[in-house]
């Protein structure tokens, strides 16, 4: 089972990242991934691109994942954020998205990204889950609502 404390550093969760475009959020997830994961951000934001135009990531409810395959990984990694104004995301229901779980793997971690897809999926189908991750009042809270989960699997 892949938890969420080994997806996220406490760097890695925003509580409050402003940006008015998906293009402009790319852009600032690419930022923090490069800067918590060593990686470039230039190519961290044209992975998270290049997998946007399959098709959105967007998949209701206000929630989005983008996600991608990206060399100079070596591990899943992710980055949260919570969006104070919801942007156009192109989601499947054509609500405006505010809570974004992005992923990035290595290109050869066929099943552990899509479990870890999988993971992030089932957390953010979870109303209440979202509900507290909106309600959440800081960073901290954030974060350990995100890998409180973990210790719920494991129990």
């Amino acid at each position: 089972m892949i938890d969420f404390s080994d997806l996220l550093l406490s760097q890695t969760v925003i509580e409050r990242l402003a940006v008015a475009t998906k293009k402009a959020l790319f852009q600032q997830l690419g930022t923090i991934a490069g800067a918590a994961y060593g990686l470039s951000p230039a190519a961290v934001t044209e992975c998270l691109a290049s997998r946007e135009k399959l098709g959105s990531t967007g998949f209701g409810g206000g929630v989005a994942t983008p996600h991608g395959k990206l060399a100079g990984l070596d591990r899943v990694a992710g980055v949260f954020a919570r969006l104070p104004q919801p942007i156009d995301f192109q989601a499947v229901d054509d609500v405006p998205v505010d809570i974004v779980f992005m992923l990035l793997s290595p290109p050869e971690a066929g099943a552990d990204h899509l479990k870890a897809l999988a993971r992030v999926s089932r957390l953010l189908r979870d109303r209440s889950m979202v509900a507290k991750l909106r309600g959440a009042g800081s960073q901290d809270a954030l974060f350990a609502l995100l890998t409180a989960d973990d210790a719920r699997d494991a129990a």
